[in-house]
């Protein structure tokens, strides 16, 4: 896999890459593990994805969140330019591409300015492609946003992550890192001490996908699927809570849902006692942050997705009634 071009090549900065075995999880952790010592600053989206967040604590980082724009619908830049400025974080994680958990896609000019902005303030930006190729509306998918890379033609403040495992099948645990040659090198040397290699199975898998043109098809497959259960659940969710708010995505894998008012972590609590799991908004913040909040996963369709939202409705109902589930339901269905 080390010898073959990635898939998404959108970039126009291609010095390297790297193929990493825990897909993009894996590569964020080698970066943080190489570029930010225990203490140092790493940038967020606010919301931001949840793993990654945990995974941040973990390696000792000191969390800097950023917030969204209004509605959560894209990046706010004013509150970008002056936390790079003022904190001069190590690093900085974004999802430009159906954020997850939001799905906002950021337009070609918030690209350009935050790589700015990022230069600036001497900041590498860590940028998560991995939902790149999962737009959902066929107007989204034809116009699709320059690439951050694009901005940084001397490869000197952009890191692109890249992974099979949400284009293809979750499975397929194999990432890669575009960046500058010197940093690829360090991450294969410092990979020495960790696993020396990805699994082969899966890079012989990958590489037939890219060799035979099939990755494409793959993708389609995903993209579908993903289309109809979106759609599906927007439609449950919409009938059966409609005082919840929130923006239909255009990609991306997720929902990013307002409860009316009442406590996400409540309703994750008690709906998985009702056999519908869900994860609540505080897992993707800092501090607390986006208790009125939950995500919805595109995971089902049909009457799953009806049933799956009925279920989040009777949550709703007895959390705001101030209940619970008092006896468990065998799950049979998991969102």
């Amino acid at each position: 896999m080390e010898r073959h071009q990635p898939p998404v090549s959108r970039t126009t900065v291609a010095a390297g890459y790297a193929a990493l075995r825990t897909g993009a999880m894996g590569a964020v952790s080698a970066i943080c593990g190489l570029l930010a010592a225990r203490g140092e600053r790493i940038a967020v989206e606010h919301p931001s994805y949840a793993n990654i967040l945990q995974l941040m604590r973990e390696a000792g980082a000191r969390l800097v969140p950023v917030p969204m724009a209004a509605d959560h619908t894209g990046w706010d830049l004013p509150a970008w330019q002056r936390t790079l400025r003022a904190a001069a974080p190590q690093l900085a994680y974004v999802m430009a591409d159906f954020h997850n958990p939001t799905g906002a896609l950021a337009d070609t000019g918030q690209r350009r300015e935050l790589v700015t902005a990022a230069r600036t303030a001497g900041t590498l930006l860590v940028v998560d492609e991995t939902m790149v190729d999962l737009a959902l509306d066929e107007p989204t998918a034809t116009a699709m946003p320059s690439p951050v890379a694009a901005f940084d033609p001397a490869g000197s403040s952009v890191i692109t992550l890249g992974s099979a495992s949400k284009a293809v099948w979750a499975g397929m645990r194999l990432g890669w890192v575009r960046a500058a040659p010197d940093l690829i090198r360090r991450l294969a040397v410092a990979r020495g001490s960790a696993d020396l290699g990805s699994p082969v199975l899966e890079q012989l898998a990958l590489t037939h996908l890219l060799r035979s043109g099939e990755w494409h098809q793959a993708v389609d497959v995903c993209r579908t699927r993903a289309r109809s259960h979106r759609d599906a659940l927007v439609t449950a969710v919409r009938e059966q809570l409609p005082q919840w708010e929130f923006t239909v995505p255009h990609g991306g894998l997720t929902l990013w849902a307002r409860t009316g008012g009442l406590s996400g972590s409540r309703i994750a609590e008690v709906g998985e006692r009702l056999g519908v799991r869900v994860p609540s908004g505080p897992r993707f913040g800092v501090d607390g942050a986006f208790e009125g909040y939950v995500r919805l996963p595109f995971t089902v369709s049909g009457a799953q997705a009806v049933e799956a939202a009925s279920r989040l409705a009777a949550a709703s109902r007895l959390v705001a009634g101030g209940g619970t589930a008092t006896t468990a339901t065998p799950p049979g269905l998991v969102v």
